[in-house]
């Protein structure tokens, strides 16, 4: 059996979960601090991917990253392709990852306590130590949690996936992507297989963010 698209499935889930905590996080804590009107817009901005159906986020992607757009060819000029290539689908998971970990850190950091921020100011600290040593483990309950549904919304991508990587057996398939192909060939068995395989894996994402509500409670 080859296992190339779990492998691939992974890397993509990890390397564009990294990529939406750090953005998430950054785009969180700026909105949370802006004004209701403003925020919002923000809020509408940000979270539109989470709404759209995934193959319309891919075919966003495409009209913008496509080999014949004019900033895909800029890219392929430094050897860059994000069509039918894996990197494309940490681009495509990232796209429709990133919602779900800007709304639950914005909830997070809306739920902290301000007045230890203003403690620690008085205290002549930094606002960067501030940031890191009180405010981020104050809220790493709903951080982790949103870490932790980025990451299975990323594993479990397809639309969006599809769209902008196709389905190229050890080179671009996913899990998702290589279910319906196998599925489509009529290889029930195979495909049943890899759903197995994906759901014993979301079993486990789910377990980790149950017992993630447990400790912050």
């Amino acid at each position: 059996m080859d296992w190339y698209p779990l492998w691939n499935s992974l890397r993509i889930a990890a390397i564009s979960c990294v990529l939406v905590f750090f953005l998430g996080i950054a785009a969180a804590y700026y909105a949370a601090r802006l004004p209701r009107s403003v925020k919002g817009i923000l809020d509408v901005v940000l979270t539109l991917p989470m709404v759209l159906p995934p193959t319309v986020c891919g075919y966003f992607l495409l009209m913008v990253f496509g080999v014949k757009r004019p900033l895909g060819q800029f890219l392929q000029q430094f050897g860059i392709r994000f069509v039918m290539n894996w990197y494309g689908g940490v681009l495509a998971a990232a796209v429709v990852a990133f919602p779900l970990m800007y709304r639950t850190a914005r909830g997070a950091f809306e739920s902290f306590d301000e007045d230890l921020s203003h403690a620690g100011k008085t205290l002549g600290l930094s606002n960067t130590f501030i940031f890191w040593r009180i405010r981020m483990p104050a809220c790493r309950q709903g951080i982790l949690a949103g870490t932790v549904l980025a990451f299975a919304r990323a594993l479990g991508e397809y639309g969006a996936t599809s769209m902008l990587i196709g389905y190229t057996p050890g080179r671009t398939a996913t899990i998702s992507t290589t279910v319906y192909q196998l599925w489509r060939i009529n290889e029930e068995g195979a495909a049943f297989t890899w759903v197995m395989v994906n759901l014993a894996i979301s079993t486990v994402v789910l377990l980790a963010v149950n017992l993630l509500e447990r400790k912050g409670k």
